[in-house]
């Protein structure tokens, strides 16, 4: 049992169900304070699903590498 939960893949990128047609990925970063928060972008209705907040490079690598992004648009 406790085996498990050992093998299991930990990852530190939410799942969220990406669809490339429908969604664009963006970065949200704040004007104030220079939070950035990473999510995907409605293209037809704007709305924005927050899936992770970014705190360094490494951490934005991964989401990028998590959903197979070449490239994010940042918006402010």
């Amino acid at each position: 049992m406790i085996f498990d939960f050992l093998s299991k893949k930990i990852t530190s990128v939410p799942a969220y169900d990406y669809n490339p047609e429908k969604e664009k990925p963006v970065i949200r970063a704040s004007i104030c304070n220079g939070e950035q928060v990473a999510g995907f972008k409605d293209k037809v209705t704007g709305e924005f699903h927050e899936v992770m907040l970014i705190r360094n490079q490494h951490e934005l690598t991964e989401f990028m590498k998590e959903y197979k992004l070449k490239h994010i648009d940042k918006e402010y």
